[in-house]
């Protein structure tokens, strides 16, 4: 019978398009998932395959999510990822060019500053910044969301250059642990409420920083307490058989199915 299970996406490929893989291999018509991962984004996705378990889904959606993050420094985006226009510092904010690049006196520049002049923050100020982003707060959404504005969805009237007026929304960053940090690459694991745009967070990030940033990769680790780890490859998914040894046991309200009991 069909039911609930945990699959991991691909990078590269969207939401959507998982739904429609599971829907070709298995033959169920109704399926559904517990919350979008962008194309660039790969990792775990709660889908539901079948009417009754289709009715089920919106239970997950508010869970708390935790994501391994990839922002790269020195640079902006349009989408505030990868898939944007990317806009180099130092052609969008003179501003946070080093002194020293226009007082002549190019020999005392220090190691901080990158060739383009941008100066590079040191690992001591990053983790201070990433810090500063723990607890609640209201994040303003990327206009290349998904966000309704009028019945139309603001990434639809970004791309036709139409204003887009978003509201900031509050969301809950528990915490946020410094992985990696080589300049420009920064790579951070963080566990947030439902609701919250890692794509902004990172943007966040960049602005306080002074650099600049853009998410370049992300991961979605969990879902609550459903792990990654127990997940299935989504191409490896070749008929319904295949899914059955990985349903959920949610009906029976056995092991973490009472998270989630209606």
């Amino acid at each position: 019978m069909p039911g609930i299970f945990l699959i991991n996406k691909p990078k590269g490929i969207t939401s959507h398009d998982v739904v429609n893989y599971l829907r070709r291999v298995t033959g169920e018509k109704t399926i559904g998932h517990a919350g979008t991962l962008d194309p660039l984004a790969s990792g775990l996705m709660i889908v539901a395959v079948g009417r009754e378990f289709t009715r089920q889904i919106s239970n997950f959606s508010k869970l708390d999510k935790t994501y391994l993050v990839e922002a790269t420094l020195g640079a902006t985006s349009t989408t505030y990822d990868a898939e944007g226009v990317i806009t180099p510092a130092r052609h969008s904010e003179s501003s946070l060019r080093h002194p020293e690049l226009d007082s002549g006196s190019l020999a005392q520049i220090p190691d901080q500053v990158r060739n383009d002049g941008i100066a590079k923050p040191n690992q001591e100020k990053v983790n201070k910044t990433l810090q500063s982003f723990v607890g609640r707060q209201n994040q303003m959404p990327p206009i290349f969301s998904a966000k309704k504005i009028g019945g139309q969805k603001a990434y639809d009237l970004a791309r036709q250059g139409k204003p887009v007026e978003l509201k900031a929304v509050p969301v809950n960053i528990y915490e946020i642990k410094l992985s990696e940090y080589h300049y420009p690459i920064l790579k951070f694991s963080t566990k947030v409420s439902s609701g919250t745009y890692i794509r902004s967070l990172v943007h966040d990030i960049g602005q306080k920083l002074g650099s600049g940033a853009y998410m370049s990769g992300l991961i979605r680790d969990s879902i609550g307490e459903f792990k990654l780890s127990e997940a299935m490859d989504l191409y490896q998914i070749k008929s319904l058989a295949d899914l059955h040894p990985h349903q959920l046991p949610l009906i029976k309200g056995e092991s973490r199915g009472s998270i989630i009991k209606s």
